[in-house]
């Protein structure tokens, strides 16, 4: 009976160790080793000189897992949001991601990108739900890196053994290229990425707002920020925070992920209060009243 007793007892431990292992082995595939995701148009020049820039030789690659991203890539997760003559027809964008330990973030590095900045990586690939990695981001010349972020979720799906979700996948390349074009359109790319993180940062603690309070918070953001909005691009991030709002985003992970970025927009000291922006409209209609009144 005892033995049986204790058959049982070792058989339960295994049983409740078991995921405890699982998560454990798939924390070390994660930072075991780093993972390459190469353009496929890259010729063998521009692939020596991406190579380089990531800090990687053709020996290094054997240990390495690669992959590889082509224009057809490119173009499933861009196509909704860019111009296919913007998007092009090689494959140049090549990502080295390596797996960190919990409370690393997401840090990142570029090389010959000329559109996206560091910080617009980070808050994308936040939202795609990537999590404590090293990346580094090259072209083989000046090229814009929007379709790296293809590259960067493909080396993390292969290092987690996990898929990206499809929702997350689509609003992190959304949010990419809307704050690459405000940045275009403000001429100031810090202050775009700061902006959309400061939205999307209220956006995910509030998790319910509704469309006509995203744009309040937009329209505080960019009046404390001193940005003036067309109302194209104030649509544009509404419509991408009404994405955001439907994912499954925690406030603390977003900042913790994006340390870099967010402790930029907590030194500006924003003050983004929705119900006071609802009592300042409603003060401002009583005063309207009464100068229509008399007037």
């Amino acid at each position: 009976m005892m033995k049986r007793g204790l058959a049982f007892l070792v058989g339960g431990i295994m049983l409740l160790a078991s995921p405890v292992s699982v998560l454990a082995d798939r924390e070390d595939a994660k930072l075991e080793k780093p993972y390459v995701s190469l353009g496929a148009d890259l010729n063998a020049q521009e692939r020596a000189t991406v190579l380089e820039l990531l800090g990687v030789t053709e020996d290094d690659l054997k240990n390495y897992t690669t992959a590889t991203i082509t224009n057809q890539d490119e173009h499933d997760y861009l196509d909704a949001y860019l111009d296919k003559s913007v998007i092009g027809s090689r494959a140049l964008s090549s990502v080295l991601v390596e797996g960190k330990t919990d409370g690393n973030g997401i840090k990142v590095t570029t090389h010959n990108i000329s559109y996206c900045t560091t910080g617009m990586y980070q808050n994308a690939l936040v939202t795609a739900g990537i999590k404590d990695a090293d990346i580094v981001v090259a072209g083989p010349f000046k090229i814009s890196g929007t379709a790296a972020l293809v590259g960067a979720i493909k080396s993390y799906e292969n290092m987690t053994g996990e898929k990206v979700e499809q929702e997350n996948a689509d609003t992190a390349t959304n949010e990419l290229v809307i704050t690459g074009k405000l940045a275009e359109n403000m001429g100031d790319s810090e202050k775009a990425e700061q902006l959309v993180g400061a939205v999307k940062e209220k956006v995910v603690e509030a998790r319910n707002l509704s469309e006509d309070e995203i744009g309040d918070v937009v329209d505080q953001a960019a009046n404390e920020m001193e940005i003036k909005l067309s109302d194209e691009d104030r649509q544009a991030i509404v419509d991408l925070m009404e994405k955001i709002k439907g994912l499954d985003l925690d406030v603390d992970s977003l900042k913790e992920q994006a340390k870099d970025l967010y402790g930029k927009i907590e030194d500006l000291g924003l003050k983004l209060d929705i119900n006071q922006e609802k009592v300042q409209g409603f003060f401002d209609k009583i005063i309207q009243f009464f100068k229509d009144l008399f007037s």
